[in-house]
């Protein structure tokens, strides 16, 4: 089931559209399942989940940082971690910086922006973004690479404002993407979910984040 419904996913998506099989919850087996079907970028919302999927799994895989990141855990990954998706403080950036200097190695980096309208949702507003990587401090830091940007629309159906958050970070993600320094090279656009995947890949998103399309319902009682 899960080999079918990866096919079913890659079918519908661009060529130039990464996909990254969101695994949170999920069994091992299920991971080896969706391996062996020819994936290799997965998602973790936990780090010492995907501690434990990354000891357990082969090496090839690209582990991606996908749920907010409390700074005290990014230790942890750094040794191995490929891309974490929800950087929302310079205070985490320079946390990745610092632990990726330990282990002689560049973390690449997204910056999670808040589009959507719950309050709940994290992330760095559009100025607080530019204050960041026009600042002579994050010039400094130089074990990070910001690739690009991320971001989670509101839940909710109303198809016209996903739409309009969406439209909203392409706009932005265009005006900073010919921005180039040693660690600043955005060229990733992570947008949309199981449920507005195909919305956001119109808005001009070239990552999706996708899990239950792929490996059913997440269970959060194991």
């Amino acid at each position: 089931m899960i080999k079918d419904n990866l096919q079913e996913i890659k079918n519908s998506i661009p060529k130039h559209v990464t996909l990254v099989a969101v695994s949170k919850t999920k069994p091992i087996a299920d991971l080896q399942e969706a391996y062996d079907a020819g994936q290799r970028v997965f998602g973790e919302n936990k780090v010492q989940e995907m501690v434990t999927k990354y000891d357990a799994l082969p090496k090839d895989i690209e582990w991606h940082m996908i749920g907010h990141l409390q700074r005290n855990k990014v230790k942890y990954m750094a040794h191995f971690v490929s891309l974490i998706h929800g950087v929302d403080s310079f205070k985490t950036l320079k946390e990745i910086n610092k632990q990726a200097q330990k282990h002689n190695r560049v973390i690449n980096c997204l910056l999670q922006a808040h589009i959507a309208e719950e309050e709940t949702k994290f992330g760095l507003s559009f100025d607080e973004i530019s204050e960041i990587i026009n600042s002579e401090e994050f010039n400094n830091l130089q074990n990070i690479n910001v690739v690009g940007l991320m971001g989670m629309a509101t839940f909710t159906d109303n198809e016209h404002q996903i739409k309009n958050e969406f439209s909203s970070l392409q706009n932005y993600f265009n005006s900073i993407k010919s921005t180039s320094k040693d660690n600043l090279h955005p060229k990733i656009l992570s947008m949309g979910m199981s449920g507005d995947y195909q919305l956001a890949i119109e808005c001009g998103s070239t990552m999706v984040r996708i899990g239950s399309s792929i490996f059913g319902v997440r269970n959060y009682l194991s």
